[in-house]
């Protein structure tokens, strides 16, 4: 197939050597040619008068042309149509439904099995038995045991049903599927294997899927058309399309035909990725097989190729359902026309409108109410006001409708228009929608209104307006965010009075709140909450509460966190311990304290912006600002565009194209020029981030006046990004200045300010001990909590000036922050060795009692790393020996240590073997150990096992940074390898990593030495260049 072909070039990475589609032998279809997006031209006027015009003519028409009820005239359903199905401006996934049922609307696997109606009843009531006893909690007994004691024969049909009945529960159907497995006379059958094969699906447990398949492989159980789509549907989900489409040639293979439910997930899939041109192959395969797709999917795959630009197959599309009266032409007609709005081409929805008038084909109130929403989705609110106005004249203006005008100003951040309109629409006796309700409190939670948006909460609740999970949601979020914990819980728990049953997404707004907010005992506590509502916690969000606990350096929480982890992971090795393993309800220490007060909290992550945007847009932008350094070419081709700027996109542009900065930074003040936009505070704050990292300060300073000179809330955010770019660049008292300057003006200083500031005067360039000390005192006195990094950076400093008695006095002082005592000296250990100071760093470990052996397991690497860094070799050693006998295995810190001081005394193999010993141990290398072999293997006179090493980093990952980068080019240019770091410069350029001014001083200098002159210039011309490219010179 054409499709496969093409995903060659699209996932090459992904898909191995060995997973090559061999498509050589597919047979060549003669189908009919049909039209596409390279046979049709998209009408697209490009003259703005154009423009207008033909708008100016859909509004006349929509003004004088009759409507229609927005209904089928017949009453009755056109084939595929479902009850009270909505073509839906976005693509929306099919409800939750019964397990049976959304089966068997998917894949069709988990419908009953066809038992015969003389037993079904009798097998109805043993399946309800057994089920009960498999769901059953009881702690002295086991699953198994349980199950070993039922009284009923062993069929696969019953057993199927049951393991469908434990969806909700993976883990017992997987112990119940496992345990079949090994009972005499039961063979797991092509229904049993399909069933665990969706249920491992639905938890995203792919490792599982694999290992199922291969059993059937192994038990010679026949893979059917089912087994294959339930891979295709689920690895779709996921967005591993490469295994998807690998799954969909496999079922071809093995000589099973696609059926229509199986094209239709293959297509789901590809669409739910964006990959509209590889679905619309798929789809004229079915359509050359005259099969039919369900009316949702044709909605997806319209919308779809609609965003990828592809017009002419929408019409196709369109014009297929017609053909086979999916839907009836008017409802087709909607579905083309919400298609074009979501894609954001008007001139296009505006056309069809006017194609349907020269067919005296009446208009729908739906089509006013989408053209609606694509205008301002457009940025064209005057334009979406005046069809609003034809509405008015007709009686068909809602609360919808107003609340997409609502909506259409907050995505231009028009915080005055919003909320008149929407004071206007109450006037008017319009009842908003909970969507626009909701939206608004969002956007007054992100302004930090926090009084408003209570007040906006209430009055909805006065109303009468049943809030939905998105609306309490947002309020559970907005308390938090204000360190409202009590009735940020409140909130969460009237979720169950109202009704409302809280999905795994409601629990992760609120987990992801409360680790911006460092409240580690509210984590815990929602995690099992999670538990006892039977709700999978997903991978992200563990990473989610890991990353936090061990930035907070809580190890033992941890360590808990890790097991709860585990327990609800499908490991089919661990179902062969006792059923302790299946509960998961693991106690941690309700004692941990964590800082409840003044805790930062970005909004934007939890109340995301309305994406008024599409990729499209931003990658289009982002090539006009890399394709010259000529403004004037830029802001011609700009002009050209028909790209409509909202705040949210200018953002996005902003944060992909920040190595652009001087064309970046023109653009955001073109932008900010243009008639009905009004830039963000938070899109000036990465304006002046991006100037910082330029080391533009004359511009970074006076966008910062700007913001002010037009009203902008200026926030501690802002200050602090002036006071760490200051800092990150050595100009440590400029960056105290700013602090000084901020809190003159009456900002409060946030942990965010007090860290960065600290860290920067803690810094090799630009090092003030004396300030920090200051500095570290006034943050502590201000009631912040330092986290992790801060203090490893300040103790550090503290150790490497010689002040250990005021480091030590910090690590007491951690245990009232409840560090433990542990973390508190494992920190000030690590400072003292890697200060050379091992002596008193040894000295420090004798002094705990109880709790040494935890600290040996956290200080076992930096205390061999400082022994090894005084040549001490035997003691290093005796250590790492000591270490195995307590069962502690060398962690990677030791394992890269040894590899250090290996290569430093030239003993390579030693160090190979040390790396080897290191995988076989299960550690997979990090950065650091990868540029100790590649700096070891440049001081032994190896370059090219070091330029092995660095090529296997940018294929296998982890990849360069830019410390790995600056490293490899210093010891390039110290063997007289100079060439070959200047092609590091440019590799760094085209990683998107910005070479420092010490970089490229190395590599001219080298190249200078080696009489390489005119390389040399080259180098300076880079230099130039990007100097030029990131900073705003007028």
């Amino acid at each position: 197939m054409r499709s496969l072909s093409k995903l060659r070039s699209l996932d090459s990475i992904l898909l191995s050597q060995s997973h090559v589609l061999h498509l050589s032998n597919a047979p060549k279809l003669s189908r009919p040619l049909r039209t596409t997006q390279q046979q049709l031209s998209n009408k697209k006027p490009s003259d703005t008068d154009a423009s207008r015009a033909l708008f100016n003519e859909i509004a006349e028409i929509l003004g004088a042309d009759t409507v229609i009820p927005d209904q089928c005239p017949s009453g009755f359903l056109f084939p595929l149509e479902t009850p009270h199905s909505e073509v839906g401006f976005k693509d929306q996934p099919p409800c939750t439904k019964g397990i049976c049922e959304n089966a068997a609307q998917n894949v069709g696997i988990l419908e009953d099995a066809q038992l015969g109606d003389k037993g079904e009843e009798d097998v109805s009531r043993v399946v309800g038995e057994i089920t009960e006893i498999v769901r059953a909690e009881n702690g002295s007994t086991s699953v198994e045991e349980r199950l070993e004691n039922l009284s009923y024969g062993l069929r696969s049909e019953v057993f199927d049903m049951v393991l469908k009945r434990c969806f909700k529960m993976p883990q017992l159907a997987l112990r119940v599927f496992n345990w079949l497995k090994l009972k005499d006379g039961f063979s797991h059958t092509t229904p049993t294997y399909n069933t665990m094969l969706y249920i491992a699906g639905e938890a995203k447990e792919f490792g599982l899927v694999k290992k199922l398949v291969e059993e059937m492989d192994e038990y010679g159980v026949q893979k059917d058309v089912k087994t294959w789509t339930i891979l295709i549907t689920h690895y779709g989900k996921a967005k591993k399309i490469s295994e998807a489409l690998l799954a969909f040639e496999n079922m071809k293979r093995c000589g099973c035909e696609p059926d229509a439910v199986s094209y239709g997930a293959i297509i789901r899939s590809l669409c739910s990725a964006g990959k509209g041109d590889i679905a619309l192959e798929f789809y004229n395969d079915m359509v050359w097989k005259d099969m039919v797709l369900d009316v949702r999917l044709y909605k997806m795959i319209m919308n779809c190729m609609a965003r990828s630009g592809d017009v002419a197959a929408v019409s196709l599309i369109g014009n297929d359902m017609m053909r086979l009266s999916v839907m009836p032409e008017n409802s087709v007609r909607g579905c083309m026309l919400k298609s074009f709005c979501i894609s954001g081409r008007i001139e296009e929805a505006l056309e069809l409108i006017r194609d349907l008038k020269n067919k005296d084909l009446a208009l729908e109130p739906g089509y006013y109410e989408t053209l609606v929403r694509g205008l301002c989705k457009a940025g064209r609110i005057t334009d979406a006001l005046e069809i609003v106005e034809v509405m008015k004249k007709r009686d068909m203006v809602d609360g919808k409708v107003h609340g997409i005008i609502i909506n259409g100003y907050l995505g231009r951040n028009d915080v005055d228009r919003a909320p008149e309109v929407f004071q206007s629409m109450k006037e008017s006796g319009c009842v908003p929608t909970i969507s626009t309700y909701t939206e608004l409190i969002q956007h007054l939670f992100r302004l930090s209104r926090y009084e408003e948006a209570c007040m906006l909460y209430d009055e909805m609740l006065g109303k009468g307006i049943k809030p939905d999970i998105v609306a309490v949601t947002a309020m559970v979020a907005g308390h938090v965010s204000q360190n409202r914990i009590s009735k940020a819980w409140n909130m969460f728990k009237s979720m169950e009075c109202q009704g409302i049953k809280p999905t795994w997404k409601s629990y992760a707004v609120f987990i992801k709140e409360l680790c911006k907010a460092s409240r580690t005992d509210d984590i815990v506590k929602v995690l099992h909450e999670m538990q006892a509502s039977k709700i999978k916690i997903q991978d992200e969000i563990f990473h989610w509460v890991i990353t936090y606990m061990e930035n907070k350096g809580e190890l033992t929480v941890i360590e808990k966190i890790q097991q709860m982890r585990k327990a609800s992971t499908l490991d089919p090795e661990k179902f062969k311990e006792s059923d302790k393993q299946v509960s998961m309800g693991i106690k941690v220490e309700e004692d941990v304290k964590v800082d409840q007060s003044k805790s930062e909290i970005d909004c934007s992550l939890i109340h995301p912006q309305l994406k008024t945007y599409s990729e499209e847009d931003v990658h289009k932008i982002c090539r006009i600002l890399s394709s010259s350094m000529d403004w004037s070419l830029i802001q011609e081709n700009l002009e050209k565009s028909t790209i409509q700027f909202t705040p949210e996109l200018v953002m996005e542009i902003l944060q992909n194209c920040n190595m652009h900065g001087s064309s970046v930074l023109k653009l955001f003040s073109w932008v900010g020029k243009q008639t009905g936009y009004r830039h963000t505070a938070e899109s000036y704050n990465m304006a002046i981030k991006i100037a910082g990292c330029g080391k533009d300060f004359k511009h970074m300073r006076s966008l910062f006046f700007e913001m002010r000179r037009n009203s902008y809330p200026i926030t501690s955010e802002t200050w602090t990004i002036m006071i760490m770019l200051y800092g990150r660049t050595g100009l440590t008292e400029m960056a105290i200045n700013c602090f000084k300057e901020m809190k003159a003006g009456g900002y409060s200083p946030s942990r965010s300010t007090y860290k960065y500031l600290i860290i920067a005067l803690c810094g090799r360039k630009g090092r003030k001990v004396d300030d920090a000390l200051k500095i570290y005192g006034e943050m502590i006195s201000a009631g912040y909590v330092p986290d992790k990094e801060l203090i490893e950076t300040y103790i550090g400093c503290l150790c490497e000036v010689g002040r250990v008695l005021e480091a030590r006095r910090c690590t007491d002082s951690l245990q009232n922050f409840d560090y433990t005592v542990p973390l508190s000296f494992s920190l000030f250990i690590r400072a003292l060795c890697r200060a050379g100071r091992v002596e008193e760093a040894l000295a420090l470990l004798e002094e705990v009692g109880e709790e040494k052996s935890i600290l040996d397991q956290l200080t076992g690497g930096s205390i061999v790393h400082g022994l090894l860094r005084k040549g001490r070799l035997e003691e290093a050693l005796t250590k790492v020996d000591a270490m195995k006998q307590k069962g502690l295995a060398p962690t990677i810190h030791v394992y890269t240590s040894l590899i250090v001081h290996f290569f430093k005394e030239k003993q390579v193999e030693k160090a190979t073997e040390t790396f080897e010993e290191m995988q076989h141990s299960g550690y997979e290398p990090t950065i650091v150990t990868y540029s100790a072999l590649i700096r070891g293997y440049m001081n032994v006179g190896r370059p090219i096992d070091a330029w092995n090493i660095f090529y296997r980093m940018k294929v296998k990952g982890p990849f360069p940074d830019f410390k790995t980068y600056s490293m490899f080019l210093t010891c390039l240019c110290k063997v007289g390898r100079s060439e070959e770091g200047m092609k590091l410069i440019s590799e760094m350029l085209d990683s998107g990593i910005a070479p420092s001014t010490i970089n490229f001083r190395t590599v001219f200098y080298g190249l200078n030495r080696e009489g390489k002159r005119d390389l040399a210039r080259i180098v300076l011309q880079q230099k130039s260049e990007l100097r030029r490219k990131r900073k705003l010179i007028t």
